[in-house]
């Protein structure tokens, strides 16, 4: 028994938000809380106190939905996993799967709809397949780099948005939407990617490297083949048939959709579309994490590289 520090009431004593009180302060204090909470329950639980492996799962719970939270709520397991590692936390695969479980959160699925937004111009003549679906040949950044585009359906019509990925990176330089698919949308997506180069380097130079996209008329056109010839870059362009000729960049665009795009049942216009890409893009490069590069976002792989650069150097 001891005094109530409110009331200086002699009684039973609980544990309130702000210190022990008697059970009648307790209970106006859970009441303001909306969660009433009966006498017996408070002694039943002081029977089964919290054991110290539910206070570190409720820990780390909390950092848990925290990096959750701070990717989008796009990861599942086996991202937030190694995301967690990367924050010093010493947990399993499987743990985390059952801390996501307590959390209520699960990462998003990709679909596995397909929409065709290039046409092929048969008579058009076009660059030699050079990459032949070898993705990981690259051992350096700016070896090869991928091209293509995809539909963003919105309230003020359709609007296309055009991409291009380093294939040893992973990264996105150049980034376009337009409210038309023509030429200049993707040429202008060429230009972003040279820029963002020259821009980290003014001594960076395309020449020798491979540009790869579809067979789509955009890609064909001679405005196009221009831009290229024009940067030093050989062109190449995937088999007519093959479904998978560009499947890297089909599947950076199928992440865009998925973790952007699919997300909202409906999209205002051109303007939300562009800005909530800019966005999407400085996460993709500088945070998200990609399993084909040992769980390293893009500008840390390349950064990661050029380290070992000059360490061999």
């Amino acid at each position: 028994m001891r005094d109530c520090p409110k009331c200086d009431a002699v009684g039973p004593i609980e544990a309130g938000l702000r210190g022990p009180v008697c059970i009648a302060h307790a209970s106006v204090t859970q009441q303001q809380h909306d969660m009433p909470i009966a006498p017996s329950t408070y002694y039943a639980a002081l029977q089964c106190p919290v054991s110290a492996a539910d206070r570190a799962d409720a820990y780390l719970v909390n950092a848990l939905v925290d990096l959750f939270v701070c990717n989008r709520s796009l990861y599942g397991v086996r991202k937030l996993w190694h995301e967690m590692r990367r924050a010093g936390h010493v947990v399993g695969r499987d743990q985390v799967g059952r801390l996501m479980r307590i959390a209520g959160i699960e990462g998003v699925v990709r679909g596995e709809h397909r929409t065709t937004t290039t046409w092929r111009e048969e008579r058009a003549p076009r660059h030699p397949d050079l990459v032949d679906r070898r993705w990981d040949t690259p051992t350096h950044p700016d070896q090869w780099w991928v091209a293509d585009f995809t539909y963003v359906w919105t309230l003020a019509g359709f609007c296309y948005v055009a991409f291009l990925t380093d294939v040893y990176s992973r990264r996105i330089l150049g980034w376009r939407v337009t409210t038309s698919k023509t030429t200049p949308l993707v040429t202008s997506t060429l230009q972003q990617a040279l820029f963002t180069r020259r821009r980290a380097d003014s001594a960076f130079t395309a020449t020798g490297l491979v540009h790869h996209s579809d067979a789509g008329s955009q890609y064909t056109s001679i405005a196009f083949t221009a831009a290229l010839l024009e940067a030093g870059i050989t062109g190449s362009i995937g088999s007519v048939g093959d479904a998978l000729d560009n499947a890297l960049m089909e599947s950076t665009i199928g992440l865009y959709k998925t973790e952007l795009i699919d997300r909202r049942s409906s999209w205002a216009g051109r303007a939300e579309v562009e800005r909530e890409t800019a966005y999407y893009v400085g996460w993709f490069n500088t945070t998200r994490l990609h399993s084909s590069l040992r769980y390293l976002p893009p500008i840390e792989y390349e950064a990661a590289w050029r380290h070992a650069q000059k360490e061999a150097a």
